[in-house]
């Protein structure tokens, strides 16, 4: 079994401060959205172009990946408590609003390239749902991504090489093709809020 260990506070103390700074950069909704953002992002201020390698070891674009509404969280595999309970709050997400006739495609992106192998997002996403989709890179190409999506995260393999913690900012980012990220969902956003927010900007468009 491998060995996990609890977060480490300087992860509260990042996702605290990346709150902040999204905050910060942030425009108002497009108006069509009014109704439904629960954070007031405009298209276009979050998100943006990315290359990164899928699960299948296949080099993808920003604009294969994100073909229709998409939910993206940013994580690694190897997180202890955090990324498995947010990335499973968007899986219960994804098929409530599927029963509703909205397909919407959930996608990780690891920001620990160096264990995240496609072999190991495969085995995590195909855990989580049948048509999540998991997405590393180099560690270049995992920070250009990163930086388009303002967050922010510091793996500490120096402390250990092999058991070590990744901090990580824990947003999960709704994006529509044409329009970008247009909303994004806290930790205690539960599958439900999720859903019904989510249903709100597809109905809207």
């Amino acid at each position: 079994m491998r060995k996990f260990v609890a977060i480490s506070a300087a992860a509260i103390v990042t996702l605290g401060v990346g709150g902040t700074y999204l905050w910060t950069v942030i425009n108002e909704p497009a108006r069509q959205f009014e109704a439904c953002s629960g954070s007031q992002v405009a298209g276009g201020a979050i998100g943006g172009p990315f290359t990164l390698v899928d699960e299948t070891g296949a080099t993808v674009t920003d604009t294969e990946v994100i073909s229709g509404p998409t939910l993206i969280y940013f994580g690694y595999t190897f997180c202890p408590d955090v990324c498995p309970t947010d990335v499973s709050r968007n899986a219960i997400a994804t098929e409530i609003l599927e029963e509703q006739g909205h397909i919407v495609s959930p996608v990780f992106i690891s920001v620990d390239p160096k264990r995240d192998t496609p072999e190991r997002l495969a085995e995590f996403t195909d855990f989580m749902h049948p048509r999540m989709v998991g997405l590393s890179g180099s560690p270049e190409q995992v920070a250009a991504a990163a930086k388009e999506y303002r967050t922010v995260y510091t793996i500490h393999d120096d402390e250990d090489p092999e058991f070590y913690l990744v901090d990580h900012m824990t947003f999960t980012y709704l994006t529509l093709p044409e329009f970008g990220v247009v909303d994004f969902f806290r930790r205690d956003a539960t599958p439900e809020n999720v859903a019904a927010r989510t249903s709100c900007f597809i109905n809207a468009l």
